[in-house]
């Protein structure tokens, strides 16, 4: 990025990240009036898209695409859900004001690199601390509370003692009425790193309300390593699928599939494998997984010797021996199936012979 100006300003994550070491996922630029009228001025840069209400621009400039936000105050006029823009062009310091925690308050400029912190979140990263910026910030933006658990675990960090009170004080008395879309945003970015400690926290520091009035316990299984070697594909799903209530958050139809899939299984503790293998192979994977906080053995079990068996013999094979297809098929592929987990190197010649013999064929 080349574009340089005593008024613009790398800002929140993007400085953190670069005093952290670590890899940024965004790089947000602020410019410290109005970033459309600025963006309209930068020679040879072709504006993409521009959102009035929120001063915000995206242009095209050395065949990078760049985003600008003007520096904006917000209210909010309903507690929990989104803020609205009071003023666009408003001072810096007003800007970075508006935003969660100190260490995603700090600014960068542009032409001098030189930090710009209001807040103290330079003394907050060396320490390793949390620390929201005003005592409503809960109270206006309840996602903050996973949000801070999604930094804590990923850069080591905790809570300072009178955030942690404020957290404290807000989940004993949840406004329910909130943005659950933004909830659920923040709970899958959270829950999508797959790392148990979070989950720790989650049901260690009731976060868990938020969602659930009942209460809940920590699994003894930590299945992330389950997650790890298998890749599911919807993660964080199978941390908040086990809670008691999730009926508020806008869930994809896969998503709701696999936690109705997870609550339907019905397995004994010492059930054959037989019928592990039929209870957990038509449905998702992350479904299987959630189960190993009830049966971690039966799961681990068809995970690693029992998810691969497929059968090679199909209908046409069977009517090749002469059998007219009926409701017969699937008893014989059951028949089949049931040798083949007993033995899993068993060829296609071998359940012919099990088809054969299942129909007394000589």
């Amino acid at each position: 990025m080349e574009i340089k100006d005593e008024k613009l300003y790398y800002i929140g994550g993007v400085v953190r990240d670069e005093l952290l070491g670590k890899k940024s996922f965004d790089i947000d630029l602020t410019y410290d009036g109005d970033a459309i009228s600025f963006a309209k001025n930068i020679k040879d840069a072709e504006i993409l898209r521009i959102n009035e209400p929120f001063g915000t621009v995206k242009i095209k400039y050395n065949n990078e695409e760049i985003d600008i936000a003007s520096t904006r105050s917000e209210i909010y006029p309903q507690k929990g859900h989104l803020p609205v823009v009071e003023k666009i062009g408003c001072s810096l310091k007003e800007d970075v004001l508006r935003r969660d925690f100190t260490i995603n308050a700090m600014a960068k400029s542009t032409l001098t690199g030189e930090i710009i912190d209001y807040t103290g979140g330079l003394e907050d990263i060396k320490n390793k601390k949390l620390r929201v910026l005003h005592d409503n910030s809960f109270i206006d933006d309840p996602t903050r509370i996973v949000r801070a658990l999604k930094f804590s675990v990923r850069f080591g960090f905790d809570l300072d003692e009178h955030t942690q009170k404020l957290q404290e004080s807000y989940l004993a008395n949840i406004n329910y009425d909130m943005s659950y879309k933004r909830l659920q945003k923040e709970l899958k970015e959270t829950f999508d790193l797959n790392i148990w400690a979070a989950f720790d926290k989650f049901v260690e520091q009731k976060i868990y309300k938020l969602l659930a009035l009942q209460d809940f316990s920590l699994p003894s299984y930590d299945f992330s390593k389950l997650i790890e070697e298998y890749k599911p594909e919807n993660i964080w799903i199978i941390y908040i699928g086990l809670l008691p209530e999730i009926s508020n958050l806008p869930l994809t139809k896969a998503e709701v599939k696999i936690v109705e899939a997870y609550n339907a299984i019905s397995l004994s503790s010492d059930a054959e494998d037989y019928e592990v293998y039929k209870t957990f192979k038509n449905i998702p994977i992350e479904s299987v997984i959630m189960y190993s906080v009830k049966n971690s053995k039966l799961v681990e079990n068809y995970l690693s010797k029992l998810k691969d068996i497929e059968l090679q013999i199909s209908g046409n094979d069977i009517q090749s021996l002469g059998i007219a297809p009926s409701e017969k098929y699937q008893q014989c592929f059951d028949y089949v199936l049931k040798e083949k987990i007993s033995s899993p190197n068993m060829k296609f010649e071998d359940e012919i012979s099990l088809a054969r013999e299942f129909f007394s064929i000589n």
